[in-house]
């Protein structure tokens, strides 16, 4: 534990502080600072920045927390009883190298910003109860390996935010439809090619309610709907001629658009984020 690290972390134990940030220290090992698991005044902790390989268990005696910021690290799991956090309502591991999230993880009772970008993370690497944070306003899944949403994603109810850009989604799940307070969808870059009529229950087009969805392979009615304006997609959908043309093209089950280059893809990212 450097000099620096000792002093910030004793000066919040003994004025109480609640916000700590350790950001961009070059910590690898939480275990080398035993003294930050005592801190149990801490509603923030950031640790984004570093290079953390392991997430310890002890982190969970940090009882008051309700922010933590572990962007841009080498964490590749997550300890199993992170999900008993009780107070937990904001949790940042994007920019790492998680291939799967624990089992129980949907437990947290408070959680509602999640943000799991740029990890290698798809479908199969959610738990069974994953779908059961029922408190989430914003899910950020962008910059994975999804091909596909489990339908399961209507049981967010409280949704207002999405992000699942530049994936390998290959359709959104009909399921999309019942995420009532949705507010922002961000599709971009996948290999999407038809959009649920579900979908059109959705008010993405009204007041600050935004889609992004850029760079996928449309098929050419949907296309030149974006060609017209945004707005006009959503009125497509809900036509019973896109119904109809919908159904037709889910029947013909043609193969999906093939995979962009997911290595390169990565790269470029790391060189936006950098200190990886």
């Amino acid at each position: 534990m450097s000099k620096s690290v000792k002093k910030q972390v004793d000066d919040a134990r003994d004025n109480k502080h609640q916000d700590l940030d350790l950001s961009d220290k070059s910590i690898s090992k939480l275990h080398d600072i035993p003294e930050l698991f005592s801190l149990s005044n801490l509603v923030r902790l950031t640790l984004s920045h570093n290079k953390i390989d392991v997430v310890p268990p002890h982190l969970v005696e940090l009882t008051s927390l309700e922010v933590l910021n572990l962007f841009n690290n080498h964490i590749e799991e997550l300890p199993t009883n992170i999900s008993s956090m009780q107070n937990l309502k904001i949790l940042n591991v994007g920019m790492n190298r998680l291939y799967s999230l624990p089992r129980g993880f949907g437990s947290f009772p408070k959680l509602e910003i999640l943000d799991l970008t740029y990890n290698n993370l798809n479908e199969n690497s959610l738990p069974g109860n994953f779908f059961l944070l029922d408190t989430l306003r914003a899910l950020y899944l962008s910059d994975n390996d999804f091909e596909l949403l489990p339908e399961e994603i209507g049981q967010l109810t409280k949704l207002e935010v999405l992000g699942v850009r530049d994936n390998d989604l290959i359709a959104l799940p009909k399921a999309i439809g019942q995420l009532v307070k949705l507010k922002e969808l961000h599709i971009q870059g996948n290999r999407i090619t038809v959009l649920p009529p579900e979908l059109g229950k959705l008010d993405l087009y009204t007041g600050r309610n935004i889609m992004k969805a850029e760079h996928n392979p449309w098929v050419p009615p949907i296309a030149d709907q974006f060609q017209v304006g945004a707005s006009h997609v959503f009125d497509y959908i809900r036509s019973e001629t896109y119904k109809y043309l919908y159904g037709r093209h889910v029947q013909a089950g043609a193969a999906p658009p093939p995979k962009t280059n997911a290595k390169a893809k990565k790269i470029s990212r790391r060189e936006i984020y950098g200190k990886k």
